[in-house]
């Protein structure tokens, strides 16, 4: 007698169905303990890219006795001319990020006796003037890098946002308390930069200064020059860079323009507070990313915070629930209260 081959049967519908909630509950166990542990490895290298650029800005202080400027333009002190564009301070820290290439298409225009910038009509800053490139022409006449995406280190790889779409950094300069009043007519943290009692006297709005005297933070985008003898209150207690959110920022989108927000982040802001490209200050000011007394903050895709590079070169990570008035001893480089975290 012949021995019948063994034939499993398949699988009926229920156990089919059994199976694939399984693996659905499985998924939904680990999930989100995958998008755990890559936020926290993304955050480390968050840190890493601050500290690369807090070795940069030492360096170049370094070299030239000063932190390179916020954002410079050439002229201005004399006719206020906003078309004269000589980059922000993440193209003046170029050669210290191993981006010699790329800083050497920028050089020309980046110096006093240099050419002047051209002029062209893509970019408006809104001031009622065109606004001028940085960049030089090749053999066709046409600008050169001027969509170029800023290299890895400027960018958190946190952030939800497209460099090689919109070419901005998500990181910026600290303005520290500086007052930002805003187009809105919604103001709340306007205050902040008005408290003498605590060593924060009211400034110029939004850092628009060539005066280091009257510039509470570490850069702006004028140029106003600061040294590390300037930061009296230690450079372990002063913020010098910290993240930002390009699409929560209304001068967000280029990276290398004196404008472009790399020096355009006050303290006066509470860390990641939220706000909405899609909402005007006409539908709703305390939401509208117009608003610079809300959009100019320091923002992130971490959770209950930012990661942020002290003037030591040291890289923190502060609470997005910091004491306020905290905050903005730390914001501030001379207000005579030296600050430290918790």
């Amino acid at each position: 007698m012949r021995d019948v081959p063994w034939r499993r049967q398949a699988f009926t519908l229920i156990e089919l169905l059994v199976v694939i909630a399984i693996i659905a509950i499985l998924i939904g166990l680990l999930l989100p303990a995958v998008q755990k542990v890559r936020e926290a490895a993304n955050r480390i290298r968050c840190s890493n890219n601050l500290k690369q650029l807090g070795i940069a800005l030492h360096n170049y202080h370094g070299d030239r006795e000063r932190l390179p400027p916020g954002g410079r333009v050439r002229n201005m002190r004399q006719d206020w001319n906003w078309t004269q564009d000589q980059g922000s301070w993440l193209v003046h820290i170029l050669p210290y990020v191993e981006q010699d290439n790329l800083y050497r298409i920028y050089e020309p225009v980046l110096k006093e006796d240099g050419p002047q910038p051209p002029r062209y009509s893509v970019l408006d800053y809104g001031h009622g003037a065109q606004a001028g490139h940085i960049l030089p022409r090749d053999a066709a006449g046409n600008y050169i890098g001027d969509q170029r995406p800023p290299p890895k280190v400027y960018i958190c790889p946190s952030a939800d946002y497209d460099p090689i779409q919109r070419a901005g950094s998500t990181y910026s300069g600290s303005l520290g308390p500086q007052c930002a009043m805003g187009p809105c007519g919604y103001n709340p943290y306007q205050v902040w930069c008005d408290m003498p009692a605590v060593g924060i006297p009211r400034s110029p709005e939004h850092g628009n200064t060539w005066d280091t005297a009257d510039l509470r933070g570490v850069f702006n985008r004028l140029g106003a020059k600061v040294r590390f003898a300037d930061i009296t209150d230690g450079t372990a207690n002063t913020i010098m860079v910290g993240e930002i959110l390009p699409h929560w920022h209304d001068h967000p989108w280029q990276w290398v323009h004196f404008n472009g927000g790399a020096s355009h982040a006050t303290t006066l802001v509470p860390i990641n507070y939220p706000t909405d490209r899609q909402v005007s200050c006409a539908t709703d000011p305390p939401r509208s990313w117009q608003n610079w007394n809300l959009s100019w903050g320091f923002k992130s895709r971490h959770a209950q915070g930012a990661n942020f590079l002290m003037c030591d070169g040291s890289v923190q990570f502060i609470s997005q629930n910091i004491d306020h008035q905290l905050y903005q001893w730390l914001g501030c480089r001379n207000d005579g209260f030296p600050a430290q975290l918790p």
